[in-house]
């Protein structure tokens, strides 16, 4: 949905911007390409890891120092970031908020159980519980909340009692713990379900509410008069938030108009990148 997120900020030349979820740096790059010669775009990732490959690469594609600038934090910090860059308010910003590439296919992050790898999920290595003390620390009923909250699970109680307190050495291991406390004959189900418990852990060992509700409330003093954001998500419990701070803002004057019904991604796009069926696209205007 590069093309969408794109034609959502209105880009042209001479824009001065962030990107919030820098992650591999695709969206940066297409950014960069639109607002090029004169433009410039400060970027976020909380990432310690991978931050440094990915500004390494948008340098390698001819972008200076003066046009691309990082900056590691997530996009809870925007106002930091861009107040320790001068930036008083910019015309436009992005965020991206899937899980990076880099680090779901990367086994020794644990975000996956496609592979096993350690039990981590953090964005971050250096900082907070992994996912395995997290689920050690956790009780049934802390967890049932954050499989509701987190990834709109049915069956979150029965999992929670299944899993909740108790210690599971790699990715592999979780998955199957899941696995064996559902009572389901179809696979494909299964395997969701599996995947569903991932991503809430994912976003509890990470915070991300938190970091997302954060950055909602930031946005409308980071933008300039008739500066855009795009918020593009990929479940529900992100869509909401989102959606609910831009009608809000809209109420309360920040911004003078909001996407009433989400982008999402062609027929086309959706066959040729299965991850992108989930997504949703959401843009608003400051007032």
């Amino acid at each position: 949905m590069v093309a969408e997120c794109l034609d959502s900020l209105q880009l042209s030349p001479g824009l001065c911007g962030v990107d919030a979820t820098l992650g591999y740096g695709g969206h940066s790059l297409a950014i960069l390409k639109a607002i090029a010669p004169a433009g410039t775009l400060l970027a976020l990732d909380v990432d310690p890891l991978e931050l440094p490959k990915t500004v390494a690469r948008i340098h390698e594609n001819g972008f200076s120092e003066e046009q691309f600038r990082a900056y590691r934090s997530n996009y809870a910090g925007v106002a930091r970031a861009m107040a320790e860059h001068q930036l008083d308010a910019v015309d436009f910003i992005f965020a991206d908020l899937g899980c990076s590439s880099m680090q779901v296919d990367d086994p020794s992050r644990g975000f996956s159980f496609k592979t096993r790898g350690p039990l981590d999920m953090r964005m971050n290595p250096h900082r907070g519980l992994s996912a395995a003390d997290w689920l050690v620390k956790i009780n049934a009923q802390k967890l049932a909340i954050a499989l509701h909250q987190n990834a709109d699970e049915p069956r979150a109680e029965s999992i929670s009692e299944a899993i909740a307190g108790k210690h599971y050495a790699d990715t592999i291991s979780l998955a199957q713990g899941i696995r064996d406390c559902l009572h389901i004959s179809d696979e494909e189900e299964r395997e969701q379900t599996v995947r569903r418990v991932f991503q809430a852990i994912r976003i509890a060992v990470n915070e991300e509410f938190h970091a997302l509700d954060a950055f909602l409330r930031a946005l409308p003093t980071c933008l300039k008069p008739g500066g855009r954001v795009a918020i593009l998500t990929f479940h529900s419990g992100e869509d909401r938030r989102v959606k609910q701070a831009f009608k809000l803002g809209l109420q309360d004057g920040s911004y003078a108009q909001i996407c009433e019904t989400p982008i999402t991604a062609s027929a086309e796009e959706r066959r040729a990148n299965p991850r992108s069926t989930s997504a949703k696209l959401r843009w608003a205007v400051r007032s």
